[in-house]
């Protein structure tokens, strides 16, 4: 336990009573008391309050910043503008995930990328390999940032009178600097839950006091400090991919059904020379959505996927689904077996259970 990281919140889950496991070299609350299913319908009807201090935050500056990161990452970082965000990844040449990430648009000479907890250092290398030729200056600022995470309809509600900017402005996918009780922060408004909600980036020495004033501001309208065990159910749900698990260095961002960005047309990119033939040959496999037929089959990660009693695919994420009531996952499956109803199975504990391919996302938040 002692050679794993802590989050500035690490004191703070403990005295909530948080099972902490192992997450990514992170000693990180998978649940707290209440429960994961406590907490998962706790986001999708009230708010929860996650703590993201874990992941990654590189920041990219300098005249060529704009130009460095459109080359770098598959989706079109020069169409952004100031304050926005947007979905992208770290490609291999091959096309396959160094990592996803969320790309933040300072100015034309400024952005901030924030990765994922296990892929830290990893990315911070693979930038700084590229940007040797770039103008461009690469810190990572990941022990220095705290960030929570406020995910549900009451989101807005809780977080309000905490800040001096009106809320309702950010739109989704964009961000905005401001003051927590006279404390500078970033909020942004993207989510890895399907719910509406806010991320609030700090100073690390600051997070508790953060954390202690929105978990105060939030109960009397029902906020649950909330784990990575919901944080996993809810995700998938919203079918929003886990690095390791949807996308890895085996797969590419089109059989990922992560087509929507790739801009091949905007000129050259880490990656695109292979998407582009990939395209034009056409996928053999395809990320997909099942739902189990029987009520007592649950498939997990990892599991095989059969057609005809033979492993065609591999599940990359399975659970109950607390909000629909069945149980679902996601699978990669042959082109063939992607179409919605076809019947395929899922290999448990030895046995071929029946499953069906279904739409996704599983469930999708109302307006």
């Amino acid at each position: 336990m002692s050679d794993l990281k802590k989050t500035p919140l690490n004191a703070a889950h403990r005295a909530l009573g948080a099972k902490m496991v192992d997450f990514g070299g992170w000693d990180m609350p998978v649940q707290y008391p209440q429960g994961i299913i406590a907490e998962h319908l706790a986001v999708r009807t009230k708010v929860g309050l996650f703590d993201v201090s874990h992941m990654g935050e590189i920041r990219v500056q300098g005249p060529q910043a704009m130009a460095f990161l459109d080359w770098l990452t598959p989706n079109a970082v020069a169409r952004l503008a100031k304050g926005q965000i947007h979905y992208t990844a770290f490609l291999y040449e091959n096309g396959t995930f160094v990592d996803d990430l969320l790309l933040h648009k300072i100015s034309d000479d400024e952005f901030l990328l924030v990765v994922n907890a296990s892929n830290i250092e990893k990315d911070f290398a693979w930038v700084l390999e590229h940007a040797a030729a770039w103008q461009v200056t690469v810190t990572n600022e990941s022990d220095a940032t705290g960030q929570i995470a406020l995910q549900g309809p009451l989101s807005l509600a809780v977080l309000q009178p905490l800040v001096d900017i009106d809320l309702a402005e950010i739109k989704y996918y964009w961000f905005a600097f401001g003051k927590f009780q006279g404390l500078p922060v970033m909020i942004s408004r993207t989510g890895y839950t399907g719910e509406d909600g806010y991320e609030i980036y700090c100073p690390a020495a600051s997070t508790e006091s953060v954390w202690n004033a929105v978990v105060a501001q939030g109960q009397p309208l029902g906020l649950m400090p909330t784990g990575l065990g919901c944080r996993n159910t809810l995700r998938l749900e919203a079918k929003m991919s886990l690095y390791g698990h949807e996308i890895d260095d085996t797969t590419n961002a089109l059989e990922a059904d992560l087509g929507w960005i790739i801009k091949l047309q905007k000129g050259f990119f880490m990656g695109r020379d292979e998407l582009a033939q990939v395209k034009a040959r056409g996928l053999t496999r395809k990320l997909v959505g099942f739902q189990m037929r029987e009520k007592r089959d649950i498939a997990r990660d990892h599991m095989n996927v059969l057609i005809d009693g033979q492993v065609a695919g591999y599940v990359t994420s399975g659970a109950p689904s607390t909000t629909c009531g069945v149980n679902l996952g996601l699978c990669y499956v042959p082109l063939a077996a992607a179409e919605i109803g076809t019947r395929i199975q899922i290999e448990i504990r030895g046995k071929a259970c029946e499953a069906e391919v279904v739409a996704t996302p599983f469930y999708k938040r109302a307006k």
